[in-house]
């Protein structure tokens, strides 16, 4: 049972979105701007509307999906093609628009998933978050490391890798340079560049394909041409080997691979005379 219900007369919707990458979109179907007891104010903004949600009393996932126009209500159409909304909690209640609290009456809450752009409007699929229950968990035995790096597991903290430099060179659509850039060859490759400044401002990181000699090369093309003087944070990788763990960041004692695990063809043959 819900500990609190928002009347039925007085009642208006709302969607919390909180992006991994820190940005928050406050939505809300009153007319007017809608300020919560905690000071959080709900935008009204129209071009969007809760397309689908759908939900059963078993344990089959509740689905929502976000349909509207991108440029409106916060949403640019840069974030939705960058991916910022990828993997986004969502939180769905309703409350009393005469005197409105933030998660007053809870509906759901989930995560955002595939975002679909057509023309100038966008769609965006969500499952609630009962549906980790149907996810596959434990860890997976593999020569590479299973660990993200730079998590709890891993053990190396992301602030003190993290760099920032200016672009000296443009070479292609996903190849610039940083002339002041000295770190040896394949130090930032499977690393993320973020730009913070140009037309690339804020929008997702993009995962480096190599680097030498100053030059950073990506696995995608740049959302928009880079510029020379653009700046950026760049963040160094792993490429989950053993020889990585030991030998560049010397955090051996967490690798989570089994490199020396044998093969099928090993375990199973059998003896011979």
């Amino acid at each position: 049972m819900k500990a609190t219900f928002a009347p039925h007369n007085t009642s208006a919707w709302c969607i919390r979105i909180q992006c991994i990458a820190g940005l928050t979109i406050r939505l809300t179907s009153y007319p007017l701007d809608l300020i919560m007891s905690n000071a959080t104010v709900y935008k009204t903004d129209s071009g969007y509307s809760t397309a689908t949600f759908s939900s059963s009393t078993g344990f089959s996932p509740a689905v929502i999906d976000l349909e509207g126009i991108a440029e409106i209500a916060g949403i640019s159409r840069d974030q939705i093609a960058s991916g910022i909304f990828d993997n986004a909690r969502i939180y769905i209640f309703k409350c009393n628009y005469l005197s409105p609290v933030e998660d007053y009456e809870e509906i759901t809450a989930g995560l955002f998933g595939k975002t679909t752009i057509v023309d100038k409007k966008y769609k965006i699929e969500g499952v609630s978050l009962i549906d980790t229950l149907n996810q596959s968990i434990g860890r997976t035995y593999s020569p590479s490391c299973s660990y993200v790096f730079g998590s709890t597991n891993c053990g190396k903290a992301l602030g003190p890798l993290t760099l920032t430099g200016t672009i000296t060179a443009v070479n292609s659509a996903v190849s610039i340079t940083d002339s002041s850039r000295s770190e040896p060859s394949d130090y930032f490759a499977a690393g993320t560049i973020k730009f913070t400044s140009g037309s690339n401002n804020g929008l997702k990181a993009l995962e480096i394909k190599s680097f030498s000699a100053g030059t950073i090369v990506t696995h995608d093309a740049f959302y928009y041409p880079a510029q020379i003087g653009d700046t950026y944070t760049i963040i160094p990788g792993c490429r989950k080997r053993r020889e990585d763990c030991r030998d560049k960041w010397a955090n051996i004692i967490n690798f989570g691979g089994f490199p020396d695990m044998p093969l099928t063809d090993t375990y199973m043959e059998r003896g011979t005379k």
